[in-house]
């Protein structure tokens, strides 16, 4: 626990020393108030948690598979928390010109509480620890969320029912607007995704399709990242043993975002498949039928994190 009082930090403030965690002065950053204000791309709210009234979402990010400190106590450094893995949703929001830091602060902690989260720890400024608290949560960069570490309240929650879900939600100020920032974490265990290309071979002849989870794209993005490869491979090594296959490569996603944007979004994918195939492992392209169905053919809920993360992925249809 800081033992500097609250009149301390606004003092220091009022000085000219507010911290802005980022890579840039608060001034540097603010937006236009007339700039016209929509959620970004291919953003959805968490199903479990909702948005302050009248925000607007400025920064989403969804990884099946994280690592995530929920800090559940003060300190300047070295906060108090769990080490936690699995499905990590970070979403910031920018609310409407009206509301205050605390209004935010507490309208989100009631909503945790009706929704069936224990707060496990909430705090200020001086609660907190000092401005050195906010420099150890993992924001997302200026300008989609702008943090100033003499000017936040945080709240660390979780489910009390199995399995266990965590939550945390830091709110700032930044020249007259409040940005948010909510983290999910549903723990989980990294999964062997890589199918090898017997097992496709076998599905796709009793079954006539398979659904493929190891190749990973950038979010909102048709761009295949590191981890993919064996994925690839198998694949290739699937054509390559069955020379007379063609197959339809067709990319799937869930339901956040507009139809179009998924349409539009799986259609690339499937399209940076197929070019992988030819480019990296020579695959004659004639042989694949590059295609997106958006989210109109799920395998599981859109509701739960899970289901999501299902119904986000590639299929191999024999043709």
């Amino acid at each position: 626990m800081s033992c500097f009082g609250a009149e301390f930090w606004r003092r220091i403030r009022v000085l000219g020393l507010a911290l802005v965690v980022g890579l840039a002065p608060a001034a540097a950053i603010s937006q236009s108030d007339d700039e016209a204000e929509t959620d970004v791309t291919g953003s959805a709210d968490h199903p479990m948690i909702g948005r302050f009234a009248g925000s607007v979402i400025t920064g989403y990010e969804t990884r099946d598979f994280d690592e995530f400190r929920f800090l559940t106590g003060p300190g300047a450094k070295d906060a108090p928390g769990k080490d936690l893995e699995g499905r990590l949703t970070r979403i910031a929001y920018k609310a409407p010109a009206a509301a205050s830091v605390a209004e935010v602060a507490r309208a989100y902690q009631i909503a945790l509480r009706d929704k069936g989260f224990q707060i496990d720890f909430a705090c200020e400024l001086e609660e907190c620890g000092g401005p050195g608290f906010s420099r150890q949560i993992d924001v997302l960069p200026i300008p989609k969320m702008i943090v100033d570490g003499f000017n936040f309240r945080y709240v660390a929650a979780r489910t009390t029912e199995l399995p266990t879900t965590y939550a945390s939600v830091l709110v700032s100020e930044n020249n007259g607007r409040v940005f948010t920032q909510i983290d999910v974490l549903e723990p989980g265990s990294l999964q062997n995704k890589i199918v090898t290309a017997e097992e496709m071979a076998t599905s796709l002849a009793e079954a006539g399709r398979i659904a493929l989870y190891g190749v990973y794209f950038e979010t909102g993005s048709a761009d295949i990242i590191q981890g993919s490869g064996p994925t690839l491979e198998q694949m290739a090594a699937l054509l390559r043993g069955s020379p007379e296959l063609k197959v339809a490569i067709v990319g799937h996603t869930d339901y956040a975002g507009s139809f179009d944007y998924n349409m539009d979004l799986s259609q690339r994918r499937a399209d940076s498949v197929a070019t992988a195939l030819v480019q990296d492992y020579g695959i004659d392209q004639n042989r694949l039928r590059p295609a997106g169905v958006g989210y109109l053919a799920p395998v599981a809920t859109n509701t739960t994190a899970i289901g999501r993360s299902r119904n986000r992925r590639v299929e191999l249809v024999a043709e």
